[in-house]
Formats: C-alpha cells, sequence, structure tokens
C-alpha cells in the first residue's frame, strides 16, 4: 500500500554546501505559530525593545547561547526572540580548509538547528518547533548590514511582522 504523503519543497541553494565558512541568517517558527516564547497575553516589545521571555523562550535563548560551547567553529553574531519565532544570524568560522570535504560530523547549519531545537524540546517535555527553518546566506556587507538592523527593529514591528498572529 502507498501513502500519498505530502512532498515538502526543498528551500535549501541547491549544490550549495552549508558547513563552508560564511554568514547564515535563520528563522525557526514555532509550530502553528503559536506564540510560547513571550510571557504575557500580548507580547509587547518591553526594554531594549525586546519581549519578556517565557520560560520556554528562556531556554531558547540558553540553546542559542549554548551554540558556540557546542560547535566551537560557530558562532552566534546576533539573534532576537520573538513571540513564534526567532532570528539569529550565524557563522561558520573553520580553520580546515577542506570546506564540504570536512568529515561527516563537521557542523552544518542543520546539524546546530537541528541540536538547538532538539535541546529545547528535551527540557520542556514536548515539541514546539515547525519541521524545518529558513535560511538565508548572506552575500556580502549591504546583505548583512540590512540583516542585522532587521534584527534590531523586528520587535518593534511586531504588529506589522508576518509572522505576527493576534
Amino acid at each position: 500500500m502507498k501513502l500519498d504523503l505530502p512532498v515538502r519543497k526543498n528551500i535549501r541553494l541547491r549544490n550549495y554546501c552549508y558547513n563552508e565558512n560564511g554568514y547564515y541568517f535563520i528563522t525557526v517558527c514555532t509550530n502553528e505559530m503559536k506564540k510560547l516564547l513571550c510571557r504575557g497575553e500580548h507580547c509587547s516589545p518591553e526594554n531594549d525593545n525586546k519581549f519578556e521571555l517565557s520560560e520556554t523562550g528562556l531556554f531558547v535563548d540558553t540553546a542559542i547561547n549554548n551554540i558556540p560551547s557546542v560547535y566551537s567553529d560557530i558562532r552566534v553574531d546576533k539573534y532576537i526572540i520573538m513571540p513564534n519565532h526567532l532570528h539569529m544570524i550565524l557563522i561558520i568560522e573553520s580553520n580546515d580548509a577542506n570546506g564540504c570535504g570536512r568529515t561527516l560530523f563537521a557542523p552544518t547549519i542543520s546539524r546546530v538547528i537541528k541540536h538547538a531545537k532538539g535541546w529545547v524540546t528535551k527540557q520542556i517535555g514536548q515539541p514546539i518547533w515547525q519541521t524545518s527553518y529558513y535560511d538565508r546566506i548572506i552575500r556580502n556587507e549591504k546583505e548583512y548590514q540590512e540583516i542585522w538592523k532587521y534584527i534590531d527593529t523586528n520587535p518593534l514591528m511586531w504588529e506589522l511582522d508576518k509572522y505576527y498572529q493576534e
């Protein structure tokens, strides 16, 4: 018996090795865009244009901050935790000149995100994440500056955000 399972669209850049040195803009969303990461009914930005994090949001914050200690070649350059998603800039800085020829255990963006999502799931005892995540390879300084500004201003634009749900 053959099951008609939905075919997921591949959103990764074809023929790109996601463990190459570089800068990556990552967005990870909660399942069904549930506002699980902030405290309070309306989830409004507080001091420093950040949301007051819920217990789950605090676990997410810990997971993000632990990435460099788990993966020495990965640096979290900037991030923001929103009520139902997070944005971050991850940097892969490896001294290994082999790039995609590195071992199977070289950190890829996918491995890092899977590990962080899994750690949060284990801490709270239930899955909260959408199956995948969104990534963009940052190709130049102008793009980097635009993404940096977007992350900085995202809480102020929350009600206009494409991930906003009342």
